[in-house]
């Protein structure tokens, strides 16, 4: 349910920046430091979207990949466990038994 709503959002924002975008098609001019173009300010929206969009589906994806990698990890060292007899990780998990205070100005021990 998570994904249709996230669809519907997306094409909602879409439609929005598609809207806004058709409104403004006035040419502007854009000064890239080296040099200076003119051109349509629908064409610099629609750049500044796709551009935008790339940047969070490229993070979307190494997250994904971090993820996976995890996971993979993870499930290596639960195999791993698992190889480990019951009798050794229960005296693994059981608390070491304290050794008894002595007392170092103690003239008796």
């Amino acid at each position: 349910m998570k994904m249709q709503w996230s669809l519907i959002a997306g094409l909602l924002f879409a439609l929005l920046t598609a809207i806004f975008a058709v409104i403004n098609v006035n040419p502007v001019e854009v000064n890239l430091m080296f040099n200076v173009v003119h051109i349509p300010l629908i064409v610099l929206i629609l750049g500044c979207t796709l551009i935008g969009g790339i940047i969070v589906g490229s993070y979307g994806i190494f997250r994904q990949y971090k993820l996976q990698k995890q996971v993979k990890r993870l499930t290596h060292q639960l195999a791993q466990a698992e190889i480990i007899p019951d009798f050794e990780i229960t005296n693994l998990n059981k608390p070491k038994e304290a050794e008894p205070f002595v007392d170092p100005t103690d003239p008796t021990k």
